[in-house]
């Protein structure tokens, strides 16, 4: 089990912090769409059409921000991004029709991406000699905030009312704010000086890192294979009973919490993060081909087969989580920390829009053939990162950072 209690005083701010916030997201996470169609009485589809249109200018909001945790201080533009996540989820309640969704969940998701981005700097600062090990215990609490929130959901939809529905959005807020308030424990990190040479959104021009973005963020479908694409396919393809949907992300969240610091351990470099994306993407491959098999059988057999999946495609997840956190870290310069790790998020944004119409069409729409497909395209993702780390880890080895060649110029 990994260690209960950070070692250090802002490690402990921030993973406290990252616990209360979680735990907010679990109830958005679990009923956010049902408060929007049964409370507010959205049709699904627009609910739908607003989310996706707020996923896409999250994906701007991420590394622009990053950027200016880079350059202003991370503690200060982590803590606006949270304060204007709660002060917009709490607009939810105000919005009764289809536009004033759409703005209060452009302004909230797109908080929540620029929060991500400008909290790199601070893990990376306060991380220790290994802020992706730290990362990874994040990741740890996030998954226990996060069932915590969903359990106080389940109330939330067992009871139904537009009251229950607002209490859970009210609640929501406030453990945004009791997040933001856990901030100023922390010591503010002093902004990094901006490169006198090279370009300012150097990330952006980064081609092998952003190659590595995309690799990673084709592999990051997977996060919606268990939310998505197996609770579908249970329901509409097997005769597993339906509350083993909530087994089967238990499953996921025990295993998630138990190990993700264990396996982290020994991804420890770039050359070991490729390896780990190769083993991500074989056990994703296994376990799409155990999921269709468990069509056409009897309900105990079904349900065996696809807990094995899960197991599997949890093993595949902690392997994926744990490169993920190594190169993103690793192959970004320590002057553009946020701006990089804001750029490294598209690839999970893309995932997050597009992945569960990908995965709907595919899987459940064609049926078999399609969870072999994406068996497949995992596979092949995995295949490739080592190619794509090293050269990123190569471009980034070879050449001094815009800081290093300023001094360089000026000593000479």
């Amino acid at each position: 089990m990994p260690r209960l209690i950070p070692d250090t005083g802002p490690q402990r701010v921030l993973a406290s912090s990252n616990f209360v916030y979680t735990v907010g997201s679990g109830l958005y996470l679990t009923a956010g769409v049902l408060y929007f169609t049964q409370a507010v009485h959205l049709p699904a589809g627009r609910v739908g059409l607003g989310l996706g249109i707020a996923g896409i200018v999250a994906l701007a909001l991420g590394v622009a921000v990053g950027h200016l945790a880079d350059r202003y201080g991370a503690r200060g533009v982590y803590l606006a991004t949270l304060l204007i996540q709660a002060l917009t989820t709490a607009a939810f309640v105000l919005a009764d029709s289809f536009w004033p969704f759409v703005l209060a969940v452009c302004a909230a998701t797109g908080a929540k991406a620029a929060g991500t981005a400008a909290r790199s700097p601070l893990i990376r600062h306060y991380g220790g000699a290994r802020p992706q090990a730290f990362r990874a215990y994040l990741r740890a609490v996030t998954n226990v905030g996060v069932s915590l929130g969903a359990l106080a959901a389940g109330w939330v939809v067992q009871v139904g009312t537009v009251t229950a529905y607002q209490l859970m959005v009210v609640g929501n807020a406030v453990a945004f704010l009791v997040a933001a308030a856990l901030l100023f424990l922390l010591p503010p990190v002093a902004p990094v000086a901006e490169p006198v040479a090279g370009p300012r959104w150097g990330a952006l021009r980064d081609r092998p890192y952003l190659l590595l973005t995309a690799v990673d963020g084709v592999m990051a479908i997977q996060f919606k294979v268990l939310t998505v694409a197996i609770p579908l396919w249970l329901v509409n393809a097997t005769e597993a009973p339906h509350w083993l949907i909530s087994g089967t992300m238990l499953t996921g969240t025990v295993m998630v919490v138990a190990l993700q610091v264990r396996v982290g351990r020994g991804v420890d470099s770039p050359t070991a993060g490729g390896h780990a994306y190769r083993r991500a993407g074989v056990a994703f491959l296994v376990s799409c081909s155990m999921v269709p098999l468990a069509a056409g059988v009897p309900a105990r057999a079904a349900a065996m087969l696809l807990i094995a999946a899960v197991v599997v495609h949890t093993l595949g997840e902690l392997w994926h989580s744990a490169a993920g956190f190594e190169v993103s870290f690793a192959l970004a310069p320590s002057h553009a920390t946020g701006q990089y790790l804001g750029v490294f998020g598209l690839g999970a944004g893309l995932a997050e829009a597009l992945g569960p119409g990908l995965l709907i069409a595919l899987c459940i729409t064609w049926g078999r053939p399609g969870w072999y497909v994406v068996g497949v395209l995992f596979a092949l993702t995995g295949l490739s990162a080592p190619f794509a780390v090293r050269r990123a880890h190569h471009h980034r080895s070879g050449r001094p950072s815009p800081l290093t060649r300023a001094r360089t110029t000026r000593a000479a």
